[in-house]
């Protein structure tokens, strides 16, 4: 390993907009982001049921099936 070419490496605080912190090895002392997995409606369990949804909705509007 060639001495001098290397980026330092820190142990970064990551923040996310809802306020969730976390440590993590990076280039970088500070990190903001705007979705973190406390947020994301992919973790969270909610993405999976909007799409599941609207893919049913879909088919019944495609065949003509009524919802009770």
């Amino acid at each position: 390993m060639r001495e001098g070419i290397h980026p330092e490496y820190y142990q970064a605080t990551v923040t996310c907009n809802c306020g969730n912190t976390f440590v993590t090895g990076s280039t970088k002392k500070e990190i903001h982001v705007e979705v973190c997995s406390k947020c994301h409606s992919f973790y969270t369990g909610q993405q999976k049921a909007t799409t599941a949804r609207g893919r049913i909705d879909k088919f019944n509007k495609k065949y003509g099936v009524e919802s009770k």
